[in-house]
């Protein structure tokens, strides 16, 4: 019988270009970790050809538009010698390997939970602060006996579009899936449900400086409207003119940097009796995702 050599390396029997292409198939970080335990070798081989940063690009593609990553918090190293530039690229690869390994371990196992912080503003509001958008963050209807709610003002045009604008709890998570609940005018005759008829997202972070933030709180100026820039835009849901909380679980996992986000309301499917107007309403707002920042602290 042939003897099998227990040195045998998969590494060193493949050709380099088809082991990278298989160690690219893999879609958990954890598989990645062990690949790298394997050896020295396994665990250069992974390095070098950025097997963990292929992996975050793969399951986050808002990642692409990173050039480079840096830990600011260790000191560069400075070139003197030959070779020192082929050193200073390694340790690059290196430090590398191991962030984006922190990355893609910290977005896929992080505790899932609620991600709202506040509500910022909306782009038009009936009566303020009584409807604002601040009771979106309530999961109750009524508050004693007032009910609690967002109203946007009345339009003779039911495409008129609508915007909420929050804050999450991070500046750095991964946002799952998102449910809002239209509000039912329990006062009104017939008890009316002023839900939209599509919903979209968008997330991205705030060009404005932080002590800016209470100019705009609560209603959406044309200056506050353009202080924020969307990495991502999600398709449109279709949402049923039902008062219950209705789920919109977004096609893969979304990364937000910058920690905002934006929910357009499109189109209006009731009018108010009274006015003969157009409203949407909406009761509730719950945002469901993994949180990022406790990894890097």
């Amino acid at each position: 019988m042939e003897k099998i050599e227990s040195d045998w390396d998969l590494l060193e029997a493949l050709d380099p270009d088809v082991a990278t292409k298989i160690l690219m198939c893999l879609d958990d970080p954890a598989d990645i970790f062990r690949a790298s335990s394997v050896s020295r070798a396994w665990r250069d081989f992974v390095i070098r050809n950025g097997i963990c940063k292929h992996l975050c690009l793969k399951l986050f593609p808002q990642l692409c538009g990173i050039a480079r990553v840096i830990d600011v918090s260790s000191t560069p190293k400075k070139c003197a010698g030959v070779g020192c530039s082929r050193s200073i690229e390694w340790d690059h690869l290196k430090e590398e390997h191991r962030l984006y390994t922190t990355l893609a371990r910290g977005l896929t196992s992080s505790y899932v939970g609620e991600c709202l912080a506040d509500a910022i503003s909306a782009s038009s509001t009936d009566n303020y602060p009584e409807e604002g958008i601040h009771n979106t963050l309530e999961s109750r209807d009524r508050i004693g006996r007032r009910p609690s709610y967002w109203s946007s003002s009345g339009q003779s045009n039911p495409e008129v579009p609508e915007r909420l604008t929050y804050k999450l709890i991070s500046d750095i998570c991964v946002i799952t899936e998102i449910n809002i609940q239209p509000f039912q005018a329990f006062f009104q005759r017939n008890t009316p449900i002023y839900s939209a008829k599509a919903v979209r997202f968008r997330t991205g972070y705030r060009i404005l400086p932080d002590d800016y933030e209470q100019d705009f709180k609560g209603h959406e100026s044309k200056t506050s409207a353009e202080k924020f820039m969307w990495t991502y835009t999600s398709q449109e849901f279709p949402m049923v003119q039902e008062s219950g909380l209705q789920n919109f679980k977004l096609p893969q996992p979304v990364l937000c940097i910058g920690g905002y986000l934006q929910i357009e309301l499109l189109g209006r499917v009731q009018k108010q009796a009274m006015d003969d107007l157009y409203y949407i309403c909406v009761a509730y707002v719950q945002v469901i995702g993994r949180l990022l920042d406790p990894v890097f602290g």
